[in-house]
């Protein structure tokens, strides 16, 4: 964390360097089918951010946008591949990716998307068939 309560991260070269500010709205794990091939893993460890709380500090010219859904503008850098963010203008958050923050503690509330599983994760966790009622999901839990 710097002085003033916020956070930095960059990509994998360093090309491209964003600040996030203030707290998340939630933290969490997806399990979506998206975000597993986008991150080439089998969860997606996810922070959610107002987007006026993201800022580009370093290497804007270098961010690649990748629209493949209404709900999903993903963000990566153009000389490295490192994906960075999320922004799905439809909630009103961009998702930074947990990895890039180093120093933001990272407490998962929630499991979305669980019904995608392909790493079962007993943790005590709630686990969202697809999404809360609140983002326009059923809402409904699936047990560990």
């Amino acid at each position: 964390m710097i002085e003033n309560g916020s956070h930095t991260g960059k990509c994998f070269c360093g090309s491209v360097e964003i600040e996030v500010s203030g707290d998340p709205a939630a933290m969490g794990f997806c399990h979506c089918s998206s975000c597993r091939t986008w991150s080439a893993g089998p969860v997606n460890a996810f922070t959610l951010w107002p987007p006026e709380k993201v800022r580009i500090v370093k290497g804007a010219d270098n961010l690649l946008d990748y629209q493949k859904t209404a709900n999903s503008v993903r963000k990566s850098c153009k000389i490295c591949g490192g994906h960075l963010m999320t922004d799905h203008p439809l909630w009103s958050v961009t998702d930074v990716y947990a990895a890039i923050i180093p120093t933001l503690p990272f407490e998962p509330a929630l499991h979305v998307n669980y019904q995608e599983t392909v790493l079962p994760m007993k943790d005590g966790l709630p686990k969202y068939r697809d999404v809360p009622t609140d983002l326009g999901g059923t809402g409904e839990l699936i047990a560990e």
